[in-house]
């Protein structure tokens, strides 16, 4: 098959584009919103370690939950109308979270936020095969450099926009781009009505769930726990820092919470030029041995500075722990890499990113009541650490060039 010819980017496809911007940064402004007003939340109403470990949590747990039955949602009600439907769904959550008058209902709100966003997550990438089938590099590269950007950004301005106004206004206002991404899906889900939908199934571009038979062989397949490690790794240090690190901040270095957001902030950053460069230095460089070793020491270097010198350098050893995560866009590329066959490559995601979200949905809420049990960080550092170190023997195996096709046929026979 001829690949698509290339065409001007804008060509017909601005809604698109804007829409795609706007979708992928609603998708991430959320999750790092939340963490650094927890001070000021606590001066309104009690926030216990219970809840924020809960909080924290909620992001895996609807990213495995929702990615699992988001495929039956969207052949049910297309792929633009469920992307209106998401960005309204995330505006309601963050406007109910904002408003908010006690824990319980400030979880619950995050919860409705989250479910959205992870039928989000699971529709961007069909989006943009839909609408940019000659520019899917290009355009992946923007959507996944906007998420980074929608990463750090809120931490940065979230203490001091409360501090000028209330944490009601600084939680609320995220809200204003979710409604915005919405507007232009309208706009694609009317001209979309137009076409038939045999066409746009011919098209390819529906979301597909994985085989039933071949997901169940990755059970018993190394490369595919390797790379579930990697990816669980990378979610449990980033959802548990976006939960606890600006709190741990404050209590083990003395910093505001407005410095503390700063640092989450710094945290979030660091995955923009790990979004950039990870997938280029994978498949042009074969650094995959390479890039699971430098997540490692990194990460555990930053550990080890949060836990022996927390008050020297902490930007450094922010720096350093936020370069753990980069085994995020590095699994993620691996993903298509090692496989060659498209039911393998569904199975391969779906088994990865669904365990991965699930292991990582432990660990915020766990490391909380750790903090509370031993009144102190260092017990829930000594557990991040080890967290990280699983990443070496998975890195191993995820770094051999074999396919889980491969692999298969070498255990037990014919793929």
């Amino acid at each position: 098959m001829n690949p698509t010819p290339a065409r001007p980017l804008w060509q017909g496809r601005t809604l698109a584009l804007v829409g795609i911007v706007l979708f992928a940064f609603s998708l991430r402004s959320a999750v790092a919103s939340l963490s650094p007003l927890f001070d000021h939340i606590a001066a309104d109403f009690d926030l216990p370690a219970a809840v924020i470990g809960l909080i924290g949590t909620a992001p895996p747990v609807c990213y495995a939950v929702f990615g699992l039955l988001t495929p039956a949602l969207e052949r049910r009600f297309g792929l633009e109308r469920l992307a209106v439907a998401a960005m309204v769904v995330v505006a309601i959550g963050l406007v109910a979270r904002s408003l908010a008058p006690n824990s319980g209902l400030l979880l619950a709100g995050t919860a409705l936020v989250f479910a959205a966003v992870g039928t989000g997550n699971i529709l961007t990438p069909p989006l943009v095969k839909r609408y940019f089938p000659d520019r899917v590099g290009l355009m992946t590269t923007v959507f996944s450099t906007t998420m980074a950007v929608a990463t750090f950004v809120p931490p940065l301005i979230a203490v001091p926009v409360a501090d000028a106004s209330t944490w009601q206004v600084s939680l609320g206002l995220w809200a204003v781009f979710a409604l915005a991404a919405a507007v232009p899906w309208i706009g694609l889900a009317v001209r979309r009505a137009s076409f038939d939908r045999s066409e746009a199934e011919a098209n390819g571009d529906d979301i597909e769930a994985a085989s039933p038979r071949v997901l169940g062989r990755m059970w018993r397949l190394p490369l595919a726990w390797a790379l579930l490690v990697g990816f669980a790794v990378s979610g449990v240090i980033a959802y548990t820092s976006f939960a606890w690190l600006p709190k741990l901040l404050v209590d083990v270095a003395g910093f505001t919470p407005a410095v503390a957001g700063v640092l989450l902030a710094l945290f979030g950053f660091m995955g923009l030029p790990a979004s950039l460069a990870v997938p280029l230095l994978v498949t042009r460089g074969n650094a995959t041995r390479v890039l699971f070793g430098v997540a490692v020491v990194s990460g555990l270097v930053g550990v080890a500075g949060l836990l022996f010198a927390p008050s020297f350098a902490t930007w450094l050893w922010v720096a350093l722990f936020a370069s753990a995560p980069l085994l995020f866009p590095l699994t993620l590329v691996l993903l298509g890499l090692r496989t060659r066959t498209h039911e393998g490559a569904v199975a391969l995601s779906s088994f990865v990113q669904s365990g991965g979200y699930a292991i990582a949905a432990l660990f915020p809420v766990g490391i909380g009541l750790l903090h509370d049990a031993t009144g102190s960080w260092t017990a829930p550092l000594v557990v991040l650490a080890a967290v990280i170190a699983a990443a070496i023997p998975a890195g191993v195996v995820a770094a051999r060039q074999h396919t889980v096709e491969d692999e298969w046929e070498s255990r037990h026979g014919a793929w």
